[in-house]
Parts: C-alpha cells; sequence; structure tokens
C-alpha cells in the first residue's frame, strides 16, 4: 500500500513539469505568426528555442546560419572571462618605482601607473573615493612630496587598441573608445549640455572630468523652447580636441554626450598627475606612456583593487558596455594564451568553445563587443554556449550579470507588464539592421528555456523587431 501512495504522488508532482514544456508544433505555429509578418519579409530571421530541463529543440528556423550578433557577442566574452578567472578574481592596479624616497620626500626617479586591465578604475568606492584619490592618500601617508621623474602610464598588458572591422564613425564615441590596459572614465570625456537661461546665450556645458588633458570649443547656443535640439560634435581623429555647435532649447533636459578620448594610458596618467598635483604633490617629469616590460626591482607605492568579477560582469552585461567587454577578451587572451591581444583573445575564446562542446562559437569573430558588424555566430551556438552556462560551476555569477526583462539594464523599459516580467534574464543586441536577444526564461510552471533570436537585414526601426521578439519571449513566459 505505502508503494502504491508512493506512485501516486511521484504522478501528481511529474504531470505540472510534463506539460510545463510548450508543444513544438503549436509553438512552431504561434512564433511563425511573429515572424512571418510581411514586415519582415526582404529581412532574415534565425532563432532557436530550447528547453533546459529536457534538451529538447522546441523551435529553429535558420538556427544554423550565420548571423551578425550584435551585443549578444558579449555572452561568449563574459562566459569566457568567467571561466579562465572565477567570480571572485580582482584585478590590481598598482603605483611602483626603482626609485628611493629621500629625506625631503622627494621620490627620485620615474613612477608607473601599472594598468592591468582594471575597466572600473575611476568608479568611486564606498568611501566616495576613486583609485586615484587612494593612490594621493597613501603617497602622502608615505611621506611623498614630489616626484622627481616622470609619472609613466604602463599599458603593456595589452597589444591591439581597437579592432580593424569597427567602423571610422563609432570611433569619436564611447561605445567606440580604445582599449588599453589602463584606462579612466571609460576612456571618454563626459559633456552634460544644458541651455542657457534667455534666448542666444551661450549653452551651458559641464565637463566631467575637469582635465586639461583634452580641450573644449564650444559656440552652442540657447534656442526658444519647443524648438528641436540640433547639437554637432566633432572630435577628428589623432586630436582630443572637442568642437561643439548648434543649439539647445530653453527647458529642455540635459543631453550627456560621451566623447572617446584618444590615447588611454596618457589620459589616466594625465588626471592621476592632475589628481596629485591638487593634494600637494609635485609631479616634476611630466607625464609620459610606455608598453615595454617592466624593470626588475619595482617596489610598490600604492595599490587599488577592483570589485569582484561576478560585479565588474554586470557592468558589462546589464548596460551592453563595449569597452569593459573588450578589455575581458584581452584579459582572456593574456591569462589563456600569455597575450593580451586580439589573435591571442580568439584564440582564448576557440579553445573555451571547444571545452563547452560549441567548438564552431569562435568560428569568425573580430571583436569581444559586438561592435564588429563582420561578427558572425550561429544561434544554435548561442543556445549551445546558454545551455553549458547554466550547467557551469559559475552558473549563478553568469546569469545574475544578464538583464532582467522590466528590472535593469538594456531590459529596463521592455516587457513590463507582460508575463515575460522578470521571467527573462538576457542580452541585447543592437546594430543598424540588426537586433537580437538571447537568455533565459522561465514560465509560469516553473520551466525555464533558452533562446536565442536574431534578425539581420532588416529595414524598418528597430521598434518593430523589437516588439516582435519580445512577443516570442512572452510566448514562453506564459
Amino acid at each position: 500500500m505505502k508503494r502504491i501512495a508512493g506512485l501516486l504522488v511521484l504522478l501528481i508532482v511529474s504531470v505540472p513539469a510534463e506539460t510545463a514544456e510548450p508543444d513544438p508544433a503549436r509553438l512552431k505555429r504561434a512564433v511563425d505568426r511573429i515572424l512571418d509578418q510581411p514586415a519582415f519579409a526582404p529581412a532574415f530571421w534565425a532563432a532557436e528555442i530550447r528547453s533546459l530541463r529536457t534538451g529538447r529543440v522546441l523551435y529553429e528556423r535558420n538556427a544554423r546560419k550565420n548571423m551578425t550578433p550584435a551585443s549578444t557577442m558579449k555572452l561568449l566574452t563574459t562566459a569566457a572571462a568567467l571561466d579562465a578567472f572565477g567570480p571572485d578574481y580582482r584585478i590590481r592596479t598598482t603605483l611602483e618605482t626603482a626609485a628611493r624616497l629621500d629625506g625631503a620626500g622627494r621620490v627620485l626617479g620615474d613612477v608607473f601607473l601599472v594598468g592591468r586591465g582594471d575597466p572600473v578604475l575611476s568608479e568611486k568606492g564606498p568611501d566616495g573615493q576613486t583609485a586615484f584619490d587612494s593612490f594621493a592618500t597613501a603617497l602622502l601617508a608615505a611621506g611623498v612630496r614630489r616626484i622627481e621623474g616622470r609619472l609613466v602610464g604602463h599599458e603593456g598588458l595589452f597589444k591591439d587598441r581597437r579592432p580593424e572591422d569597427w567602423e571610422w564613425s563609432d570611433l569619436v564615441w564611447s561605445y567606440g573608445a580604445e582599449v588599453s590596459a589602463l584606462a579612466w572614465n571609460d576612456n571618454c570625456a563626459t559633456l552634460t549640455v544644458t541651455a542657457g537661461e534667455r534666448l542666444g546665450e551661450p549653452a551651458v556645458v559641464e565637463r566631467t572630468p575637469l582635465s586639461d588633458y583634452y580641450s573644449l570649443v564650444s559656440d552652442a547656443t540657447t534656442s526658444a523652447a519647443g524648438t528641436q535640439s540640433d547639437l554637432k560634435l566633432v572630435r577628428e581623429l589623432g586630436s582630443n580636441t572637442i568642437r561643439l555647435s548648434g543649439t539647445r532649447p530653453i527647458g529642455a533636459q540635459a543631453e550627456v554626450l560621451d566623447v572617446a578620448l584618444e590615447d588611454p594610458a596618457r589620459y589616466a596618467a594625465t588626471v592621476l598627475a592632475e589628481v596629485l598635483e591638487a593634494r600637494g604633490i609635485r609631479v616634476s617629469g611630466g607625464v609620459a606612456t610606455s608598453s615595454d616590460s617592466l624593470a626588475p626591482g619595482l617596489r610598490e607605492l600604492a595599490a587599488h583593487e577592483s570589485p569582484p568579477l561576478a560585479e565588474i560582469l554586470k557592468g558589462v552585461n546589464k548596460p551592453s558596455n563595449n569597452l569593459h567587454a573588450e578589455t575581458l577578451r584581452r584579459l582572456v587572451g593574456a591569462r589563456v594564451e600569455g597575450e593580451g591581444s586580439l589573435t591571442a583573445s580568439l584564440e582564448a575564446l576557440r579553445q573555451f568553445g571547444v571545452r563547452i562542446g560549441a567548438p564552431e562559437l569562435a568560428a569568425s569573430l573580430h571583436d569581444g563587443s559586438g561592435l564588429a558588424r563582420t561578427n558572425l555566430l550561429r544561434p544554435h551556438d548561442i543556445v549551445g554556449l546558454l545551455v553549458a552556462m547554466d550547467r557551469h560551476a559559475y552558473a549563478a555569477a553568469f546569469r545574475d550579470s544578464l538583464p532582467v526583462a522590466g528590472v535593469d539594464g538594456t531590459l529596463e523599459h521592455r516587457l513590463r507588464g507582460s508575463a515575460a516580467e522578470r521571467r527573462v534574464q538576457a542580452k541585447t543586441g543592437t546594430l543598424r539592421q540588426t537586433n537580437a536577444l538571447a537568455g533565459y526564461v522561465t514560465n509560469k510552471a516553473g520551466d525555464r528555456f533558452v533562446f536565442s533570436i536574431v534578425l539581420n537585414h532588416n529595414t524598418l526601426t528597430g521598434r518593430e523587431a523589437v516588439n516582435a521578439i519580445d512577443q516570442v519571449v512572452t510566448l514562453l513566459a506564459r
């Protein structure tokens, strides 16, 4: 009798689990109705949906075709970084010198600001201080009042600053900033532009950081309330002079412009020198940069450790930060292949794909962020990656790095009020003529699915593509 009762309990528990998985034929009809809208006829859809519980493919369309992935590429980069370093890894930035400190508080030689790939070096800690504020405090506590040599920004860990396949128009803005092992403020200057109080007055431009490393020439003026803003920004390649013109209407919200700057290591070293000078530590030898191997015998004057890698990943995937993704890819190359170059990091990603059972993952990749229009990934392989990471030792850290539907990141304003709200953790991808979404969804019965949906060659606005993708995800969440 006890055995029969046990079997009844087992049957009662198992029925909801079995019925939670969608019928593939019904799902196909429903998804096809969405993707086969006449407006998308000139475009190209590719998708795969798989059950995490059974491993069964529930839907596929062109899933083994190469597609431009846009920023869903970051799934591979962050997964490989997590696999290589673990969620608790911290990146150390140091001030080092071979010179002695004399009795007058002088460091009698060069001081090296050694970057090792911390992408969040400029972020303020719990005490409200940046790493450079902490460096100044440490030097003052050690009795340093003057650096007689140079302050050298060292970026030797990485070999390449930009992938070859990025477009010229990307390079002026933060999403196309140069990559360096020594980065500050995302290698950008942030301009916050507001109108003046009266018609014709100069627009008010707030600069962050206030550094002499770059210059601003602004002819922007204030226009009448209700008119269209027409700000124009130019920064010539190879120059750190930013030119701003056009108008900003009275009453309009501030416009924030994040402008990429050239030579990140020199930028970081310059800002640190300015911080030290403001705290009373003179840098008499000026600022320089180096990628040469560090000389033996250097001693550490001060150090700063980044947040754990798990927290850094959230700053990559949730807002879709290209610079941070590119930094992580080079770090993976340095760890796995011994060189922080594009070539080495691609090989490291290839090896990672082989280990997780997705050998085609790195077949045609040209960056780590998805900005390169020449990247090619198959939805089938993206799904394979997501399945593998769901079983990975660091699965929780990986999932936690992804935007949550209706809550945060690039999904904060998507899927609100739908069955998918808070039930989807996924990475978005957006380029001209490309929209993508890939990640995990949990339906109301608790069953979990993994999916990758990509639209290429789309000549409509992105809104139509996003709506279609969201409709598919909402079907799964129901």
